[in-house]
């Protein structure tokens, strides 16, 4: 017998709204929080994200930024341009292609992100406040499985 469980072929009969009903209204009311606590330093949900992106992967370019952002180019060209022009990212040309500028996090972009984390930290423990470490590490392993369900190549 495994311990698997095996998908149902027909959904279960909702026992109150619909799970995509609830994860829209988490994700509405965790962006308004987020924008709430990260407002005071001076930035937007989508600046905070795009400077966590460049935390983790220093050296893109907007192409591959906006890839990440799930913004189109345009939109991430003018979000580099008012990062870079509030000091928080600088952009160098590409060492083997001078056309192409890569973005960096400055060292004020750096504090500003850091402060950003703890008040988005502040954010996820209250939204996690009910939960077990266990049920935290399994809520995690359910939205990643779903969301490569739902973002897989050719499905």
């Amino acid at each position: 017998m495994s311990s698997v469980a095996e998908p149902s072929a027909q959904p279960a009969e909702p026992a109150g709204p619909r799970l995509t009903y609830l994860i829209k209204r988490l994700e509405m009311a965790e962006r308004a929080r987020m924008e709430e606590v990260i407002r005071p330093y001076g930035v937007t949900l989508h600046q905070y994200t795009a400077l966590s992106i460049l935390e983790r992967r220093g050296g893109l370019s907007s192409a591959q930024l906006a890839r990440r952002h799930f913004v189109t180019p345009q939109a991430m060209n003018q979000l580099v341009a008012a990062l870079e022009r509030d000091g928080l990212i600088e952009r160098r040309a590409d060492a083997v292609n001078r056309k192409i500028l890569r973005a960096w996090l400055t060292e004020r972009g750096r504090q500003v992100l850091d402060s950003c984390h703890r008040a988005v930290d502040n954010v996820e423990q209250r939204m996690l406040a009910g939960f077990t470490t266990g049920q935290v590490r399994d809520f995690r392993q359910a939205l990643e499985k779903t969301l490569v369900a739902l973002t897989e190549i050719g499905t």
